[in-house]
């Protein structure tokens, strides 16, 4: 072993003091007649591991912990139980205390440390595994209320599961050591961070330090040793289906295998060798300038074989030159040319479409997005280019499709693995002739391609089906048109294309699907027809929306959904997989969502349980993500003017889809005037009610009734005063006023532990719905007040409608805001559809 791996030696391995010898070893537990004392031990059934009292190395403090058992040479302290209130003699006890606690004691007998379990049992035993995990088991059928394993110190064994919960934010973290001489918290701590794509983190002193890249499946992009690795090769990562990501490991528990978390903020992969009886180092991050987190900062790329490491992408700028020059890069790079969406918002020449910028084996950013739904690299590149707020996105294969919003942070370039990273870049970026000629060589091939089977298929189209096709194609150019003229509040703009209804499915599929189209297929009816539940040959099960005959005011609606919802893609609004026409049939094609909508569960009393304050927060944001793609990521501003519960759907997971887009309506300047006022009675802005005038405020104060619902899990006819009635609006404003507003919270959900999160989701309600529309704040605000990212909130003004509505005031009146269909989508408005 040379010289710089002895230096590693001696900074990694956490010796045992030569002081240190045992005698006595008792077995593999521990009682309350049969604790060990310093310096006694315990050793596991296979003789694997030992659990005792030690001292580091240069010291003279005692601590109890954990190491391998039978190896001649100093080994390292794998887990340690009092390490942040050491015993100053060799007085130490450990044993079970009267509350059936597994405790360690100094010989004043002051508790130094405790398992801390509030199990009401003093019937406890610690057991020391031949995993390395000492557990402690109460009671006579010794149930499990307490594992070392799920409070580690700096070492991560074979057998261990890591967990991290990105709903409640808890996660299993490993602490390095202050020093190789003193085992107290240090400065680094280690885990998984379930935000967006999961990875492994190192923090400093809570601020990222390196990161392993997201997980793909089968590794860790940014760990190109995981490709050669016999031993990273056995890590997996899964999600439990509740927002958990657990990290675990297959490996052959004979293999003495260790992950150190070390004092000098390194993660070491080391192995004992049986043949040369030592300690072998095999992974040691970071290793390079580069892999420590950001060192480029945004938009900028290190590549430890370039000098200077830090570059600039292509298309991007040094943010402050001078700084850059010096080798200070922490500031970043800057576009020099908008996107296509930033110049469309901004009123400035809107030229051609963005494209993008192929990096070969990448360490991508932090925090990706994982959208199931493209099947292919060229799909993830048109759902990219879709979003404005998508900026990258990579196609990882036995994975999927990755894209990144914000900013692009810790790029790295590496020699080998990694992953191919698409920038999304203006136009003006590229090599004009060079694409020039790649276009027209292109266009020519897949024109002559295109050509010869547009003219074969349609040969036979036409053979079979000619007198069929024309009038379909007739009367969906014709409803198009009429749809994208009605949608539409103003001038049609240009990047409002011909609607495509692509994938085409055929009536029969759809009749087979449905059982043609039985009744105890049927899940809702609406104003413009049935909705059918049905299984495609494949397996898949789909929503099918079949237009009545008879039906005037659908049709108009069904044609405006196709035109809105068909330039729409996002995880949070539901999924038009095709439509069918054929004859006089028009259908729309649907993902099925098996929980079906927020109202089905948030007011029945029995199934109300199943969505705890986490879900209801989940719900809360994912709604919010979804409108701010509605309101600003999206090609088209689209306001919705209809949110409501029985329009939130819930997947398998219970993860909100924003449905209904019937009366949804394009949206091309600050606020537009309608005639004809749609919606849901309680849900709609005063200014949208009375005046026609609708915004995206609108969909803010739908969506401020919208949470005080989720909080209340009540129904608006729910609220009534003594006197008059009241409705949800004026009985929050009510108890806000009076400090009594925890008696509006849901009971099924008040948990002392989530109320502050709780409360301050009412008064975001309230500032939603504040009665001028000016005062309301818009949905990228809201998500940062939800995520606490603005601290101090304002103080909401009288909101509208306090006092219950007896009329509406209006020519409209109001239908039953119960008629669901398959996915619970209602048809409840003020002008009879």
């Amino acid at each position: 072993m040379g010289h710089g791996n002895c230096e590693v030696v001696a900074a990694l391995l956490l010796f045992l003091s030569c002081s240190c010898s045992f005698y006595g070893d008792a077995g593999d537990i521990i009682t309350p007649s049969q604790p060990i004392r310093d310096p006694e031990a315990i050793v596991s059934a296979g003789n694997k591991f030992k659990l005792g009292f030690f001292s580091p190395l240069n010291s003279t403090y005692r601590y109890v912990g954990i190491w391998y058992s039978n190896i001649s040479v100093a080994t390292p302290v794998l887990w340690v139980a009092n390490r942040n209130k050491p015993i100053n003699d060799s007085s130490g006890l450990m044993t079970i205390s009267e509350d059936g606690n597994l405790v360690v004691s100094n010989g004043q007998g002051e508790v130094l440390w405790s398992s801390n379990v509030s199990n009401g049992i003093n019937q406890s035993t610690a057991q020391l595994t031949d995993d390395g995990n000492l557990v402690l088991k109460a009671g006579p059928k010794e149930n499990l209320v307490w594992q070392s394993f799920l409070q580690p110190t700096d070492t991560y064994l074979s057998k261990m599961r890591f967990t991290a919960n990105k709903i409640t934010g808890n996660k299993t973290l490993l602490k390095s050591w202050r020093s190789s001489s003193d085992p107290s918290d240090g400065h680094f701590t280690g885990g998984i961070n379930p935000l967006g794509i999961p990875e492994l983190f190192m923090w400093k002193d809570g601020h990222p330090f390196w990161r392993s890249g997201p997980w793909g499946g089968q590794k860790f992009i940014g760990i190109p040793r995981m490709n050669t690795s016999v031993y990273l090769k056995g890590i997996t990562l899964q999600g439990e289906g509740d927002g958990t990501f657990t990290l675990s490991s297959i490996q052959d528990p004979d293999i003495r295998l260790t992950y150190i978390l070390t004092s000098r903020g390194k993660f070491t992969e080391q192995y004992w060798d049986y043949e040369k009886h030592s300690w072998e180092y095999t992974l040691e991050v970071p290793s390079t300038e580069c892999d420590f987190y950001s060192k480029c900062g945004p938009f900028g790329r290190c590549d430890a074989q370039n000098s200077p490491i830090c570059r600039c992408l292509k298309g991007f700028i040094p943010e402050n030159e001078d700084q850059w020059n010096k080798g200070i890069w922490t500031s970043g790079c800057v576009r020099m040319t908008s996107l296509q969406c930033d110049r469309i918002q901004n009123g400035t020449e809107v030229g051609k479409e963005d494209g993008f910028m192929k990096l070969e084996m990448m360490k991508v950013p932090p925090f990706a997005e994982y959208w199931s739904y493209p099947s292919s690299e060229q799909e993830c590149e048109d759902e990219c280019l879709k979003n404005c707020s998508c900026v990258a996105y990579s196609y990882y294969n036995g994975f999927g499709c990755m894209v990144w919003t914000g900013n692009l942070i810790d790029i790295q370039k590496f020699s080998e693995g990694g992953a191919d990273l698409n920038i999304r870049l203006a136009y003006t970026e590229f090599d004009k002739k060079r694409n020039l000629k790649v276009i027209i060589s292109m266009s020519v091939i897949g024109g002559a391609t295109a050509i010869f089977i547009c003219v074969f298929f349609s040969w036979k189209w036409m053979a079979t089906h000619r007198e069929r096709k024309l009038r379909s194609e007739e009367t969906l150019s014709f409803k198009t048109r009429e749809a994208q003229e009605t949608v539409f509040e103003g001038n049609l703009p240009e990047n409002v294309n011909e609607v495509k209804l692509e994938p085409l499915f055929k009536l029969q599929v759809l009749e087979t699907a449905t059982n043609n189209f039985d009744i105890s297929k049927k899940l809702g009816q609406g104003g413009f027809g049935a909705v059918y539940r049905g299984k495609l040959p494949d397996g898949q099960e789909i929503a099918v929306k079949r237009l009545s005959r008879t039906s005037g005011q659908g049709l108009e609606e069904l044609m405006n959904e196709v035109v809105v919802i068909s330039k729409l893609q996002h995880r949070n609004l539901v999924r038009l997989l095709g439509c069918c026409v054929e004859g006089e049939e028009m259908m729309l094609v649907y993902e099925y969502m098996p929980n079906k909508s927020l109202d089905a569960f948030l007011f029945d009393s029995l199934r109300k349980g199943k969505l705890d304050w986490e879900r209801r927060f989940n719900i809360i944001n994912g709604i919010c993500r979804g409108l701010l793609y509605l309101h600003r990521d999206s090609r088209l501003r689209i306001i919705h003017r209809d949110l409501k519960p029985s329009n939130i759907l819930l997947d398998h997971e219970l993860n909100p889809k924003i449905s209904d887009f019937g009366i949804a309506r394009i949206f091309g300047g600050n606020e537009v005037n309608t005639t004809r006022v749609v919606g849901t009675f309680g849900y709609m802005a005063p200014e949208y009610l009375m005046e026609g005038r609708f915004s995206e405020k609108s969909d803010v104060f739908s969506f401020g009734v919208l949470l005080l619902d989720i909080v209340s899990g009540r129904r608006n006819a729910h609220f009534y005063g003594n006197e008059h009635s009241m409705s949800r609006i004026g009985f929050a404003w009510k108890l806000w006023n009076e400090g009594g507003i925890t008696a509006f919270v849901d009971p099924a959900i008040s948990e002392p532990c989530f109320l502050a999160e709780i409360l301050r989701c009412i008064h975001i309600g309230l500032l939603c719905v504040q009665e001028l529309a000016k005062d309301r704040p818009v949905v990228s605000t809201i998500i940062s007040m939800l995520n606490s990212e603005i601290v101090d909130l304002p103080t909401p003004k009288k909101p509208a409608f306090v006092e219950g509505q007896s009329s509406l005031g209006t020519e409209s009146s109001t239908q039953s805001d119960m008629m669901n269909s398959i996915n619970n989508v209602t048809i409840s408005d003020l002008d009879g559809r």
